[in-house]
């Protein structure tokens, strides 16, 4: 099915293509006609050529001319038993007649039906067993042929998508294992010399302390990282909804990222409007909207502003979070939302997380039934985010 020449070309389906079973309609109904008309052309045969025409003669001298020859008035004889085995059950031979023509013309009509089903079949079959190229089918099915190729053509990117994310995320585990040593073995360097050295100077106990315990919150965030790939991937998101002030929820998140600008020197430009609430679940926004902060933070020029604003205008609730640095390239960014993609694939990144913030911020702005989309251009990265106004 998949060895027809390439001179058609898939086609996406489309409300218009809802009209395609028109072609196998119409033949279906060309055949029904030709086949009823086939089978009373053949019924009126039977009735003047076979019943009421030369066949009774025909049986008559062949009875004649083979079982009574030789006999007395073979002729008579032939006659009476014609008469008494056919022309006096005539009805009964006629109507078994009809019903042998139309047995044998509708065995005909179904076995020309029936191919469109093994047809179908065929195509199922090649998504079952994943064979490669466009599944062919006749003109008149053509509407199937589409519905076909658009589920195999679903599947395949599902597959790729899938095998994608597999990979990123073993490619992840890979680095954040690695990524792992370092501080570990920091914290133990550092805490063997404490213990070691018993006489060292309190100027360089509490930098080692210090500097261990830089390493150790290191080593915590990147086992967190392993913690929400495997969360990610065995639970899904449930809400727990309730009327929030999304207004001051946006404030106190904006407000309590002030020491992280500070250590980056950013600085805040907001317009967000008063009052502005929303039915959702408070803790699933808040962890969208400081995975959006984080990320902002993250990937900003030092001494640059990270502008946010929040309107209730048009029947939508708009949030714009807006961010000076390196244009994300546009291969990059359709791929932002994707699960344990990162922008910086560098595993000594100390901004690259595991690659899940995006992806979890999409899936809960979605359960809100909201949207979220990104942009980038002109060493400027902005997300937007819109809910509908419940």
């Amino acid at each position: 099915m998949n060895d027809r020449g390439t001179d058609r070309k898939p086609h996406s389906i489309s409300p218009k293509n809802s009209s395609g079973y028109r072609v196998l309609k119409m033949k279906i109904i060309v055949n029904t006609v030709v086949m009823i008309g086939l089978a009373m052309v053949v019924i009126q045969l039977l009735y003047q050529f076979v019943f009421y025409g030369h066949f009774a003669n025909w049986v008559v001298l062949f009875l004649e001319h083979t079982v009574f020859r030789g006999y007395d008035r073979a002729y008579d004889r032939a006659l009476e038993v014609y008469r008494l085995t056919v022309r006096d059950h005539i009805e009964w031979y006629y109507m078994a007649g009809i019903l042998l023509v139309f047995t044998v013309v509708l065995r005909i009509y179904l076995n020309g039906f029936i191919k469109y089903f093994n047809i179908i079949n065929k195509g199922i079959d090649a998504l079952i067993e994943e064979n490669e190229g466009t599944v062919w089918l006749p003109p008149e099915l053509r509407a199937v042929e589409l519905k076909i190729n658009s589920i195999k053509h679903t599947l395949e990117q599902r597959k790729i998508d899938a095998q994608l994310a597999e990979q990123r995320k073993n490619d992840l585990i890979v680095y954040l294992a690695h990524d792992l040593k370092t501080p570990l073995t920091s914290v133990i360097g550092y805490l063997m010399l404490l213990r070691d050295e018993p006489q060292i100077s309190q100027e360089l106990r509490c930098r080692y302390t210090g500097i261990a315990l830089e390493k150790a919150e290191r080593l915590e965030d990147l086992i967190n990282e392993f913690f929400d790939i495997t969360r990610f991937n065995l639970t899904s998101l449930t809400l727990e909804t309730e009327r929030i002030n999304l207004s001051r929820m946006l404030e106190q998140l904006i407000s309590e990222s002030g020491p992280i600008l500070e250590e980056r020197e950013l600085r805040w430009r907001t317009d967000i409007a008063p009052g502005i609430e929303f039915a959702g679940d408070a803790n699933k926004l808040a962890r969208v909207f400081d995975n959006l902060i984080r990320n902002a933070v993250n990937y900003s020029y030092a001494g640059s502003e990270i502008c946010f604003s929040a309107q209730n205008t048009g029947g939508q609730i708009r949030l714009l979070i807006k961010n000076h640095g390196k244009t994300i390239p546009a291969d990059k960014l359709e791929h932002l939302f994707d699960r344990f993609y990162r922008v910086d694939a560098s595993r000594a990144s100390a901004t690259g997380g595991a690659g899940l913030g995006l992806a979890i911020a999409k899936e809960i702005v979605e359960l809100h039934g909201g949207t979220i989309s990104a942009r980038s251009e002109a060493e400027s990265i902005s997300f937007l985010v819109i809910f509908p106004v419940d």
